[in-house]
């Protein structure tokens, strides 16, 4: 799983439209195996990180909890001590 993907859903504050976006990019990234692709790809490229985006939009808005919103600075302290027991030597 690419690391740079976060749960998006369930939030508070909730996930912004840019947050879907770059979760979007880093997937087509990861799937097309290219950072940058070349101008032949490019459209099909921005097309694919438009639909994923979409989908995640949609599929954001039908999910159904109970469970209280999660704490982005939560969730944000607890991925930096992993980070750090990761990368510590």
């Amino acid at each position: 799983m690419c690391r740079n993907i976060h749960v998006l859903h369930n939030l508070e504050p909730a996930t912004t439209d840019d947050e879907v976006r770059a979760a979007a990019l880093q997937y087509v990234r990861k799937v097309s195996g290219s950072v940058t692709p070349s101008q032949a790809n490019r459209a099909a490229f921005d097309r694919a990180v438009q639909e994923v985006a979409h989908a995640t939009r949609h599929l954001l808005a039908d999910l159904v909890t109970t469970a209280p919103p999660k704490d982005r600075e939560v969730l944000a302290a607890r991925a930096r001590e992993r980070a750090a027991v990761r990368y510590a030597r």
